[in-house]
């Protein structure tokens, strides 16, 4: 990695005088203070001009030297006692206190072990090594020669990390601070030894020869240095006056090293071959060692392969980017003479232009789609649609078909896509500049750029789309097929096109809207599972059963009416009743969550979640909610009091708003609930969140006829029999306190005849039980306080998670039922509303090009975060048939990857790199910027598998799936 440097720094007039006037000051307070060390504004102040005169001298070759960040920040605080942060440029607020006024302890010595692995040494082949992920300005800053000097000799410390400037950019005019010099693993042969190195990649291969030799202690004269890429001989380094750089070498690459008997005559005369041709044929050539994955070089950074990068684990590697924006990493232009890799047309790499990896991926895997591989080869020109408003005046397609037949040609070095780079940033602003994006979303701007710059209808048509009011899918789906061909028509529609069928529902009228559109890539959801565990707690409001934990299953993308059909299910629930779910939070009630199109997804698993069971034919009602409070002693300024806090889970129950509703009322619906929970006599508590135990008691008919015993003996003596009936004439009365519109609390124990005014404003009508501890000797409160939470993890759940997802689970997922988001409603023809409609989808044209997203970045407010999620995906024999809804297309849909792209890492600092099948070879290969190395087919599939590129079998029974014959149905990589 490379840090880039300025080439001048030109300074105010103004601002030198500023700074000519406080070096005086400083100097005179230097002599007044009595000090050994230097006062923080002495030290402030040399380091600055010395760091100005320093970088404003900087030449190729010059030392800077890495400090930690953590340091340099302690001495920054010490020297500006409080003001302005000063930087290398010297813009700061100055200001210095005289040398009396310091009150900042001096930071004590240079520590940077925080920047280098404890492993290494100086005497090591490598040096010492610096962690492979620090990022400038975070981790450490860069200081001129002179700055380090001079802090050294104050406060000493270390280990001292120097790293040369060295040129850099496209002209080699720009000056650089190489921070990570080229790190190379020396395989010795036959020996078998091992050695890595640091060396810059401005150092000759004569100089690499040298300390090779020297590492292993050989006679230059019997050693030849191979580009051991991909660990096949490759080329043999024979030019010792050429750089690194300009040989291809990149970071964490193999170099061969290898003793030559120039006795043996046949040996002898293979190298005299290679010498003549600068590398050797494959025939000629053995290969020492099986290939394997070649580590991948982010933006000339570090490797981030497994087994290379030291603290990156191979499920989640956290990536820096190591590119300066605004300007283009090494490696990005092609220089005459470096070796091709490989012979075959079409492997061909694409060099990093600084962070351009998200768009190398995407564009390998377009230009070995066959179709688009012969259209591009091919005259093209025709085709340009020079006037359509929406593309990109042809310039678009002509960028990217000049692109295609570079990377197609014979012979070629690793390809710099600046001029397709600079169209696409000239057309889509987004993809500008050297960060990093998306590789989907350049891939659907490309494929709709492309489509539009080769639109062959040239003045498109007024479609007006009729509804299908009942007609025939078939003819309805050939209609709107049509309509589209007529007004798009191109390369891309006959390959990467396809139709499905949108079914809304309004959810009001039921009104039925279907419409066939087309797409271009199915963007699937990711699912680490397809259902959930939930546990709910069920309540009664009258009295009928003690609270029950019931454990079901739910879709883990379903919707609170899944839910609540789940639990309708497990709790035996009568055709006369309904649920009111609710999200318990701090013994109250959250919020009810009434609406069935809320999502499961915002339950989480610590959450509490109570069922009550009410009636269902009840209309204009009120719910009372219960609020259970005990006496809890509170401790603060040396006092203590006793106070009143909620605890338990509430209880609900309907008030009819019909009816005039009495203190008395609200008493006798209170003893209606708790009834269950009167205690008869002393008996173990069975766990409510043991979820395979009824909570009443182990035997249901003893709990039964107990509670009933239980409310007959507590009613007795208020209840007169006369003449063979029975009348209630009074019953306890409980610690009640309703709280009313204005927030007051009403003894709800006297006045049992006064009527209550409920609140006109809100549907709910809390009123407060305090529990004393006479009170909880009547009844067993235990089946109130312990309510368990909605899913708690164990080791079963998590051995569940690990399971592969199969690419047919995700893409059930995508086309399964579920409503509109908000911000997303259907206005509805019949309603004449805006409506949250149900929206099913269906496959039913598919393209010869299917290409699959899996959508592992997820956004929100507040974070983003990405699915690490493997997905089982078929490389052979991706049936999709029996997801078509056209049933009168017989033909099996069969479908074969030829390409992928893969995202490593995290958020915004991943490396994308392209497997792709080479057709005519049948051989998969890695496509790693500028680097290419084959592969097996079983290493294709991993996590980070991110878009997928399918092409249709041909099968006898195939029949066309976009409505006209293709004239790319079938194409044979030739080789020009």
């Amino acid at each position: 990695m490379v840090r880039t440097l300025p080439t001048s720094f030109p300074f105010e007039i103004l601002r030198e005088r500023e700074r000519e006037r406080e070096r005086e000051r400083v100097m005179a307070e230097t002599a007044v203070c009595s000090s050994s060390e230097p006062t923080p504004d002495v030290e402030k102040v040399m380091i600055r001009d010395i760091s100005l005169a320093a970088e404003a001298q900087t030449r190729e070759g010059d030392t800077f030297y890495l400090i930690t960040q953590r340091w340099w920040q302690d001495w920054l605080e010490y020297v500006n006692q409080n003001q302005a942060t000063i930087t290398l440029d010297g813009s700061s607020s100055d200001r210095s206190d005289s040398c009396g006024l310091t009150n900042l302890k001096r930071p004590s010595a240079i520590d940077n072990s925080d920047l280098i692995y404890e492993a290494e040494s100086e005497d090591s082949p490598i040096g010492i090594d610096l962690h492979d992920t620090l990022v400038e300005g975070t981790d450490y800053i860069l200081l001129p020669q002179e700055v380090w000097n001079r802090l050294y000799a104050w406060y000493g410390g270390g280990p001292t990390l120097a790293r040369k400037v060295i040129n850099s950019g496209v002209s080699q005019t720009e000056l650089a601070v190489e921070v990570y010099p080229l790190r190379l693993q020396l395989h010795l042969m036959p020996k078998g030894d091992n050695s890595s190195i640091r060396i810059s990649k401005k150092e000759t291969i004569g100089e690499l020869h040298r300390r090779a030799c020297e590492i292993f202690d050989l006679n230059s004269e019997q050693v030849w240095i191979w580009d051991y890429y991909g660990r096949r001989k490759y080329a043999l380094m024979q030019d010792m006056g050429k750089t690194l750089d300009d040989a291809n070498i990149q970071m964490d690459q193999d170099i061969l090293v290898e003793l030559v008997d120039n006795s043996n005559s046949a040996l002898g005369g293979c190298m005299s071959s290679v010498l003549e041709n600068g590398s050797a044929d494959k025939e000629t050539t053995s290969v020492l060692v099986e290939p394997s994955k070649s580590g991948f070089s982010i933006a000339g950074g570090f490797s981030a392969s497994k087994g290379l990068s030291r603290n990156c684990n191979s499920e989640s590697s956290q990536f820096q980017s190591l590119t300066s924006p605004g300007r283009e990493s090494d490696n990005t232009y092609g220089i005459s003479g470096v070796t091709t890799r490989g012979s075959s047309c079409g492997l061909t790499g694409l060099l990093n232009l600084g962070n351009t990896c998200f768009m190398n991926s995407a564009i390998q895997c377009l230009v070995h789609t066959p179709e688009f591989a012969r259209y591009f080869r091919e005259d093209y020109h025709k085709e340009i649609n020079w006037q359509n408003p929406l593309g990109m005046v042809g310039e678009l397609a002509l960028a990217f078909g000049e692109l295609l037949r570079k990377l197609w040609a014979p012979g070629r070095t690793p390809v710099a896509p600046r001029p397709f780079k600079a169209k696409l940033a000239r057309f889509a602003p987004q993809f500008s500049g050297y960060n990093q994006h998306d590789s989907q979303e350049l891939l659907a701007f490309l494929l709709d750029g492309l489509h539009e710059d080769l639109n062959r209808v040239k003045h498109k048509p007024y479609v007006k789309s009729r509804d299908a009011d009942g007609r025939p899918d078939e003819e309805v789906a050939d209609e709107y097929w049509a309509n589209h061909i007529s007004r798009n028509d191109s390369i891309i529609v006959d390959v990467c096109q396809g139709q499905y069928k949108s079914t809304l529902v309004c959810p009001t009228c039921n009104k039925i809207s279907v419409t066939f559109d087309p797409f271009m890539y199915l963007s699937l959801p990711l699912q680490s599972t397809t259902t959930r565990t939930m546990a709910v707690t069920v309540f009664t409001c009258d009295g009928s059963a003690l609270p029950n934990a019931c454990t079901i299953t739910v879709p883990k993308q379903g919707r609170c009416r899944d839910l609540i059909q789940a639990i309708s299910n497990a709790c035996s629930l009568k055709h006369n009743e309904k649920l009111l779910l609710a999200e318990i939070r701090s013994h109250l009630i959250h919020r009810f969550l009434e609406d069935p199109l809320i999502l499961l997804s915002s339950i989480k698993d610590d959450d509490h979640l109570a069922a009550y069971k009410i009636p269902k034919f009840v209309k204009n009602t009120k719910f009372l909610q219960l609020i259970h409070r005990r006496e809890e002693r509170e401790t603060s300024n040396a006092q203590s009091t006793i106070g009143w806090k909620p605890y338990g889970t509430p209880l609900v129950s309907p008030i009819s708003c019909d009816e005039v509703i009495t203190r008395g009322d609200i008493q006798s619906m209170v003893h209606t609930m708790l009834s269950p929970m009167l205690r008869t006599e002393s008996v173990g508590h069975p766990d409510i969140s043991d979820t395979n135990t009824l909570l009443p008691a182990s035997d249901p008919s003893q709990t039964t006829s107990s509670s009933a015993a239980c409310r007959d003996s507590n009613v007795e003596d208020s209840v007169q029999r006369n003449g063979g009936s029975s009348k209630t004439v009074t019953l306890p009365k409980l610690p009640l306190q309703l709280v009313d519109e204005n927030n007051a609390c009403i003894d709800l124990s006297v006045g049992e005849d006064k009527a209550v005014k409920l609140s006109s404003s809100s549907m709910s009508i809390l009123v407060f039980i305090d529990w004393s501890g006479k009170l909880l000797e009547k009844y067993d409160a235990y089946y109130l306080e312990n309510l368990p939470e909605v899913f708690k993890n164990g080791p079963v759940t998590k051995k569940a998670r690990t399971e592969p997802l199969s690419l047919y689970t995700c893409l059930e997922a995508f086309l399964r039922e579920e409503p509109l988001v908000p911000e997303d409603m259907w206005y509805c023809p019949q309603c004449k509303e805006r409506r949250q409609a149900s929206k099913k989808l269906d496959l039913w044209r598919l393209p010869e090009v299917l290409v699959i997203h899996l959508k592992r970045f997820s956004y929100s407010r507040s974070m983003k975060h990405k699915l690490e999620t493997f997905v089982n995906f078929p490389i052979h024999d991706f049936d999709l048939t029996n997801y078509i809804a056209n049933k009168n297309n017989a033909s099996r849909q069969l479908y074969e990857l030829y390409a992928l792209t893969n995202h490593y890492g995290g958020m915004g600092s991943g490396h994308y790199t392209a497997h792709i099948k080479l057709l005519d070879e049948n051989r998969w290969y890695n496509f790693d910027d500028s680097h290419i190395s084959p592969i097996n087919e079983e290493d294709v599939k991993s996590p980070a598998a991110y878009v997928l590129f399918y092409r249709r079998v041909k099968t006898e029974d195939a029949s066309v799936s976009n409505g006209a014959q293709s004239s790319v149905d079938h194409v044979i990589y030739s080789r020009k």
